[in-house]
């Protein structure tokens, strides 16, 4: 069956955003060089998950071909109808239904990258397979947090820990069977 992982980065303090879905505190980290591991995490999957106002992010500060290569299917989850557009689907539907549909189905993993409304109904459903937590060396305060308070306890297993020099921690915890 295809894992589901999320491959996300957060502050020390557990936020994946400044106020205004603001991701620039990951320029902080930023090396020549050095992707902590996105080339090799991306080779294994095939299809992405991703909330609406991450993907206008992204589109917006990088283009949308960050995500729609052309290799991998994108679900977008929103609650407005879209046209699909290549491979990208504006998805309105029940996501643990999609994602059951999807673990069904033939196909490499499936890769969240976020935001936190789609991460945690993913969490409320026990969803997610691996959790690879990248944390930045900055203490944002207040923002988007990557856990919500009012989902169920999740007992993890640990995978590995990597360093880097950026000061970047990454962690890597699977889901206890």
């Amino acid at each position: 069956m295809r894992k589901i992982s999320l491959f996300i980065a957060t502050s020390l303090d557990g936020y994946i955003a400044k106020p205004n879905d603001d991701l620039s505190f990951l320029k902080d980290v930023e090396k020549e060089g050095e992707d902590y591991g996105y080339a090799e995490f991306v080779a294994t999957i095939d299809t992405l998950i991703i909330g609406r106002r991450t993907y206008d992010y992204v589109v917006k500060e990088i283009g949308s071909s960050h995500y729609d290569n052309g290799e991998r299917d994108v679900y977008i989850i929103t609650r407005t109808e879209r046209p699909q557009k290549g491979r990208t689907i504006f998805y309105t539907g029940n996501i643990a239904e999609l994602v059951k549909r999807l673990q069904s189905e033939e196909g490499k993993n499936i890769y969240c990258d976020g935001g936190a409304e789609v991460i945690n109904e993913l969490l409320k459903h026990d969803l997610i397979d691996d959790l690879i937590i990248s944390v930045v060396p900055v203490l944002l305060g207040n923002g988007t947090r990557l856990f919500k308070d009012g989902r169920p306890e999740h007992m993890l297993e640990f995978v590995k820990v990597r360093t880097f020099e950026t000061g970047l921690t990454q962690l890597h915890y699977k889901r206890k069977k």
